[in-house]
């Protein structure tokens, strides 16, 4: 995959996406455009419905837009193909959700691990890996616990940790404390803050927490699917 070295992560330009047709077509995104530059945190904010979700899926090539153009990274997600957005999911984007996403029966250090055993890591390399970033979000005691014994907090630390496995470049999070209370929600997203700057990631992170928001480098709107300029 060709590369273009830029201080911007992402670039979204003039982006559309719409699902269904005709009168009851739903108009999800209409002409977003925006910049998101290397080693911010972002934080993008708007009700239920607004587009928020919509344009996470399309920034990590996991849904196509239906007209416009994204870049991540560099590359330009419209060029790639089915392998190339799989390598760059794979490699240069790590995703954190609302619901974890955890894997009840693995240990949260295996859990952590996954995303290594599929790039084929030596195992050496996982294993410290693995007890770096479980340190880094504060669960190096509880390596050997499973989910069901973790509570709601500490299991999105092992999905932040997760998402970070394989050094990516771009952090994308939807609604990441959406299941937490609002100390324990405070106390992630001041994490993913930390993790910004400590593993120089950029991070885009869709929360409708109005009290997380000053956490952020800058906030971006989403009304109606179209970016409401302040």
């Amino acid at each position: 995959m060709s590369q273009v070295a830029t201080e911007t992560m992402v670039r979204v330009e003039n982006v559309h996406r719409s699902y269904g047709s005709g009168a009851t077509a739903v108009h999800a995104l209409r002409g977003v455009s925006f910049d998101v530059p290397r080693g911010e945190l972002v934080a993008l904010k708007g009700r239920s419905g607004s587009g928020k979700t919509t344009l996470l899926n399309l920034v990590g090539g996991l849904d196509e837009p239906d007209e416009g153009r994204i870049t991540v990274d560099g590359l330009d997600l419209s060029g790639l193909g089915e392998n190339g957005l799989l390598e760059l999911r794979r490699d240069r984007i790590g995703f954190v959700f609302q619901s974890f996403g955890l894997i009840p029966i693995l240990t949260a250090a295996e859990n952590v691990g996954v995303p290594m055993r599929l790039r084929r890591a030596d195992p050496r390399e996982r294993e410290e890996r693995v007890e770096l970033l479980l340190s880094l979000v504060g669960l190096a005691d509880h390596a050997a616990q499973r989910p069901g014994e973790l509570s709601g907090g500490q299991q999105q630390r092992v999905a932040i940790a997760r998402a970070l496995a394989n050094d990516p470049a771009l952090l994308i999070a939807d609604e990441p404390t959406g299941q937490l209370d609002a100390e324990t929600g405070l106390a992630v997203m001041e994490l993913l803050r930390a993790v910004v700057r400590s593993e120089r990631v950029t991070a885009l992170v869709a929360t409708h927490d109005a009290a997380l928001l000053d956490l952020a480098d800058r906030v971006l709107e989403l009304s109606d699917g179209e970016i409401v300029e302040h």
